[in-house]
């Protein structure tokens, strides 16, 4: 068994593959202030209760966006698997040409996603992830990742507007089926909610104009990928799983590598 971490900047998502299945995930709250023994305890009881062994776990792969996490993880890993994790980042083999000014600043997360929705929908395409900001990534037919747009996310913008403004409740994230509204807040919740539609189509339309392709899919992922995508037209397919599904194909481009790291060390 492999296990994929996918760390973001508001949850942790944890992912067992067995090859190319994903046999079990979850997802816990990104915590900067939890030590490596709080992380190892709380994926132990997700091993135990859902009858995994602990023993059975071949190596791990960690896409982080935030650095200063990692160490816990890292020291989790050793120390629950006693295995040295494998971080997605400068020098990792990943089959993806970056056509970004500074290729190192491009964020994991990002080149995770671009790598599992070329290897499963070809290119052209564009990426959609609803994660703490939302992101858009344009990728080209023959795999290349040619950059895109990052604004903030849906709960930032929702959280900001009643932080920011006296007199505003906090609303739940629900839309209200219509934008003439009658009370504040479903007025609230329609411009978070449809205002993001907007946002949605006209980054895509920009986009596919930019890369010259009008009929090129719009792949959504991230926590709220399902709510926008059923209000537009612009987006063809929600995969939930895109970035566990990109840390496992990673790992397998790495694994010769790993392999003979592992033996050499032995050695």
């Amino acid at each position: 068994m492999i296990v994929v971490f996918d760390v973001g900047n508001t949850n942790i998502v944890l992912g067992v593959y067995r090859g190319k299945e994903l046999i079990d995930y979850w997802r816990i709250a990104t915590d900067k202030e939890k030590t490596s023994d709080e992380y190892s305890m709380v994926i132990h009881q997700f091993f135990q209760y859902n009858g995994l062994d602990i023993n059975d776990v071949e190596d791990i792969i960690i896409s982080s966006v935030v650095p200063n996490i990692m160490y816990s993880l890292e020291h989790a890993s050793r120390k629950l698997f006693n295995k040295e994790p494998l971080i997605v980042g400068p020098g990792i083999k990943t089959g993806m040409n970056i056509k970004y000014d500074n290729p190192k600043q491009v964020g994991a997360d990002r080149i995770v996603n671009a790598i599992a929705a070329y290897e499963k929908y070809g290119g052209p395409l564009i990426i959609v992830d609803f994660g703490t900001a939302t992101t858009f990534c344009a990728i080209s037919e023959t795999g290349e990742y040619l950059g895109g747009t990052i604004s903030p996310g849906i709960k930032i913008s929702s959280d900001a507007l009643f932080e920011k403004a006296a007199k505003l409740p906090r609303v739940e994230l629900v839309k209200p089926g219509k934008v003439i509204c009658k009370n504040t807040v479903n007025s609230m919740q329609a411009g978070i909610i449809y205002g993001y539609v907007g946002l949605v189509e006209y980054i895509v339309n920009k986009m596919k104009k930019e890369i010259r392709c009008s009929s090129c899919r719009v792949i959504a992922t991230g926590g709220l990928s399902t709510l926008i995508a059923s209000e537009t037209e612009s987006i063809d397919i929600v995969d939930k799983f895109l970035s566990l599904e990109g840390l496992n194909i990673i790992y397998e481009r790495n694994k010769e590598d790993r392999i003979a790291l592992n033996n050499k060390s032995r050695v």
